[in-house]
């Protein structure tokens, strides 16, 4: 078989992509005819159990998780056993973890650097790992009770929310020192780099909006107000789209806003305590995993989005990812059966 060409894996991706938005366009359609208007749909979850991956340690709170798309990789913050899961995404077998990590829960994978960077809640931290060797290279402060984490490889910086401190640390990406903070006027909620703008959003969660950060600064240039959203803490940015979906876990909402004009222009309920997003660019599928248990699935085709299916899938089912190689769905679960599990699934 000849090696593809740079033109022909661009065209194969492009060819999927809208092959596979096609298919949720119509899952759209299907969901609009049943509701009558854009919104709530009755259906089940569009999801499929591939496998139960016991995880090890105690059966614990779990965090975030990142894919690493490029090693085949997803890390894992095991909170409740101050440890990092890493699982191969295409065996589905825990291929090593990092350990003592006090009460991690921030993970975010910087797969041009071969890096890892955490949030150590408990020591007040955030770590710099090697994703091949997972020793920890270098520790660096945090201002209160860090959290989530954007790693914005254009700058060559990483931003951790300090939740209660009420900033963003800034830290260098190459060597994971601290190189500054930025006061936000309120509660960190999570905190995500747009590529397409160059700009950092992050929930300012007491204050029910988005601050704006230019990285070449590091300074705020700006707000968006977010109405009819209660302590907006997780958030995701289809750069494409130019859409922010907002988990409000005060009121149990997401918001989706149109970056463009910073308005939001759909809000959607919930399972109640919204945390964890996660988003499929090529499928444009959006998950909303929430402390309730309740997933809910959203599809985007252009500027339409509509829910899927909204269900329970296991107690405190709260953390998401997706990888956008398989499309396969995971979701970390304290206990099944009295074991940590990795609940693989799989668009139905």
């Amino acid at each position: 078989m000849r090696r593809k060409s740079f033109t022909d894996a661009v065209g194969h991706t492009l060819y999927m992509r809208a092959r596979t938005r096609a298919s949720v366009a119509a899952a759209v359609v299907a969901v609009l005819g049943a509701c009558g208007s854009p919104g709530r749909s009755s259906a089940a979850l569009p999801l499929r159990l591939v496998r139960d991956v016991t995880l090890p340690g105690s059966p614990s709170r779990f965090d975030y998780e990142d894919v690493d798309p490029t090693r085949r990789r997803l890390v894992i913050a095991h909170l409740g056993a101050s440890r990092i899961d890493v699982v191969d995404l295409d065996t589905l077998s825990v291929t090593g973890t990092v350990e003592g990590l006090d009460a991690v829960h921030g993970v975010r994978v910087a797969p041009d650097r071969g890096l890892i960077y955490a949030s150590a809640t408990g020591s007040n931290s955030i770590v710099t790992i090697d994703e091949a060797t997972r020793r920890v290279l270098a520790t660096a402060p945090a201002a209160g009770y860090p959290d989530g984490l954007a790693y914005a490889a254009p700058v060559g910086k990483v931003y951790v929310s300090d939740e209660s401190g009420g900033t963003e640390t800034v830290l260098d990406a190459r060597d994971g020192h601290r190189v500054g903070a930025i006061a936000l006027g309120g509660e960190a909620g999570n905190v995500v780099y747009d590529p397409v703008a160059a700009r950092v959003f992050v929930d300012v969660q007491t204050r029910d909006r988005l601050a704006v950060i230019d990285p070449a600064t590091d300074r705020v240039i700006g707000t968006m107000p977010l109405p009819g959203c209660r302590h907006d803490h997780g958030l995701l940015i289809d750069p494409t789209g130019r859409l922010a979906f907002v988990a409000c876990d005060g009121n149990a909402r997401l918001l989706v806003v149109e970056l463009a004009s910073g308005r939001v222009v759909r809000n959607f309920p919930v399972g109640d305590r919204p945390d964890v997003l996660a988003f499929d660019a090529v499928s444009g599928r959006l998950y909303v995993a929430s402390e309730s248990g309740v997933v809910a699935v959203f599809g985007e085709t252009g500027t339409n989005v509509v829910e899927l299916g909204q269900a329970r899938l296991a107690a405190k089912a709260h953390s998401v990812a997706v990888d956008p190689v398989t499309h396969r769905v995971f979701f970390p679960l304290e206990s099944s059966r009295g074991r940590p599990v990795l609940r693989v699934m799989a668009p139905a």
